[in-house]
């Protein structure tokens, strides 16, 4: 696979693995780096900017979730509504990450800190994955 192809394949597996739909880009960066060790970089932001847009995806879909529609995780609210936007550091993480950018959009929690800490928190756990395979 081309450098081209496997960067294109990392974004959409990156960004699909970030909204409610299931799915994993894990493995798909260690191929891309084991095909294209040189391409460190490019994959970490390609994978990064997917992943944290498909974050945002689940965040916007939560801003047109009513106010009024009683959500049956209070607990998770109540979390997420008194850390505010840093809790989205933990938005890569498996099962929990999707509802906390939903959530966060539900909120209302300002886009722009939204993102930023969806950004950080998924660009670290993509450098350690990285760092582990090259």
């Amino acid at each position: 696979m081309t450098e081209s192809a496997s960067l294109w394949t990392l974004f959409a597996s990156s960004f699909l693995a970030a909204t409610l739909l299931p799915g994993g880009s894990e493995m798909v960066l260690f191929g891309v780096l084991k095909l294209h060790p040189q391409q460190l970089w490019p994959a970490l932001v390609v994978a990064t900017v997917g992943n944290t847009l498909g974050g945002l995806s689940s965040y916007c879909i939560g801003r047109f979730i009513p106010q009024k529609k009683a959500l049956t995780m209070q607990t998770g609210l109540d979390r997420v509504r008194r850390h505010g936007a840093p809790v989205l550091l933990l938005s890569w993480v498996p099962i929990v990450g999707d509802p906390l950018c939903l959530a966060a959009g539900w909120l209302r929690l300002n886009p722009w800190w939204s993102a930023f800490y969806m950004a950080l928190g998924k660009f670290a756990r993509y450098w350690v994955l990285a760092a582990a395979v090259v």
